[in-house]
């Protein structure tokens, strides 16, 4: 393995790993203070009980993600030296703004746990409701950081030197919006999905039902209307990539060739070399409309995109296809819940029902992995786009090949521990927990 696919694939393995417990980190707080809210209003023991166990399930999410992002930040300025010397002072007021967010999150968790007791109760509620909102802007202001590398702005490139840097317009360029959009949807998603399948799982075994029905039906609730609203960000997405990078929109679609009314390809096995897609679905227009909105438009294909300038396009549209499947069938799912929830309430306490959303436990995380391979391997050869080519900004230093499998060794340890401590908490919650709803 070369310095160059070594320093890649560490930081494909660093973010892949911290994405989950950042997307976990910013949504389950929310559940909590839902939860919360719940008892203080109805005072039924239950939802105290399901808000102290999930305030311990954020507090091992969030160390294991200050862990991991801390990581994200130094393996930066390590491996890609040449990319923070330019790209540094201008898109690093986000990543300023994403640490004092992160302060506040951490002290207001802080207040949460021990403030049982201690505080007004709407008070320590209210620091609950402040972990959620300080752990999304997080998120929001990382993700506006990648966006800037999608749609670098708020400088002028002169010469080869980085001029009139105005931070404000690099932060708010014109990707950060529909990426931070749709990032935050699917956080919820497959947080979401990922909670109530967990306690769907556990109504299965009769464990605690009436704690975990409470559990399930919260999460679930959140997870659907995020499903729901996913296409509509998806779609917000497509078009914003169809206009800043035809490249990027090219290589989802394997779409080989510019032409007008282009049709949406879905599956099918992408010949790269030959510039054709076999077994593939195509639906006429449907890319025009999605990329333009007017299903006559002409899409830009990769032949008007020089051969140097090329994404890998067979990784990136089965990563696109992956996102896209995971996504209608979770959305498929939500609207069944729905439909259980208005019309059809006996579904509630069936057994399928439980068992669909077990089965949607890994999905969401698994379609959050694919779209985050579509915006970085969609992006190459640039790690600024348009601006600088990811080869341009690799460290010099040899042997990072070890170092590659040193973080690989380390992240599979964090990983069997982190599932260690939740099962371990999980079980916890089913000793302590008796039919009156008290928890000792």
């Amino acid at each position: 393995m070369d310095d160059f696919l070594a320093a890649r694939s560490q930081m494909a393995l660093s973010l892949g790993f911290h994405i989950v417990f950042a997307c976990i980190g910013m949504v389950m707080p929310f559940f909590m203070a839902v939860a919360h809210y719940k008892w203080l209003k109805s005072g039924l023991a239950v939802y105290k009980n399901v808000t102290k166990a999930w305030s311990k399930g954020v507090a091992i999410f969030f160390a294991t993600g200050a862990v991991s992002g801390t990581v994200l930040s130094f393996e930066l300025g390590l491996l890609w030296p040449t990319f923070m010397e330019h790209a540094g002072p201008i898109f690093g007021m986000p990543f300023s703004l994403e640490g004092t967010a992160f302060f506040i999150e951490a002290i207001a968790l802080g207040f949460f746990l021990y403030g049982w007791g201690k505080f007004n109760p709407w008070f320590h509620w209210f620091t609950g409701v402040v972990v959620g909102i300080s752990g999304l802007v997080s998120g929001i202001l990382v993700v506006a950081a990648n966006a800037w590398m999608n749609s670098p702005t708020g400088f002028q490139y002169i010469d080869g030197k980085y001029l009139d840097i105005d931070p404000i317009q690099a932060m708010f360029n014109d990707a950060w919006f529909s990426q931070a959009l749709h990032m935050s949807l699917a956080a919820f998603v497959a947080t979401g999905f990922a909670v109530a399948g967990v306690h769907a799982f556990m109504i299965l075994r009769g464990k605690n039902v009436l704690f975990h029905q409470k559990a399930f039906r919260i999460a679930a609730i959140f997870a659907c209307i995020a499903a729901v609203l996913q296409p509509l960000s998806g779609d917000i997405s497509a078009k914003d990539v169809g206009k800043r990078q035809p490249a990027k929109l090219a290589a989802m679609e394997a779409h080989f060739h510019t032409e007008k009314q282009a049709s949406l390809i879905v599956g099918g096995l992408v010949h790269e070399k030959k510039e054709t897609v076999q077994y593939a679905l195509k639906i006429p227009g449907l890319l025009s409309w999605m990329a333009h909105g007017d299903f006559q438009a002409s899409v830009t294909g990769l032949d008007q995109i020089p051969k140097e300038n090329h994404p890998p396009v067979a990784i990136t549209h089965y990563a696109f296809q992956v996102m896209v499947g995971l996504g209608m069938m979770l959305l498929a799912l939500a609207l069944v819940y729905f439909v259980a929830l208005w019309k059809k309430r006996t579904w509630l306490n069936r057994t399928w029902l439980y068992r669909l959303f077990v089965w949607a436990i890994p999905l969401g995380f698994l379609a959050i992995e694919a779209g985050w391979m579509v915006t970085e391997i969609g992006r190459q050869p640039w790690i600024i786009y348009g601006v600088m080519r990811t080869a341009d900004a690799v460290t010099p230093m040899p042997g990072i090949a070890y170092s590659f499998y040193l973080f690989t060794a380390v992240y599979l340890s964090l990983t069997v521990i982190v599932i260690f401590l939740l099962y371990r908490q999980i079980k916890m919650v089913g000793k302590l927990y008796d039919q009156s709803g008290e928890i000792s």
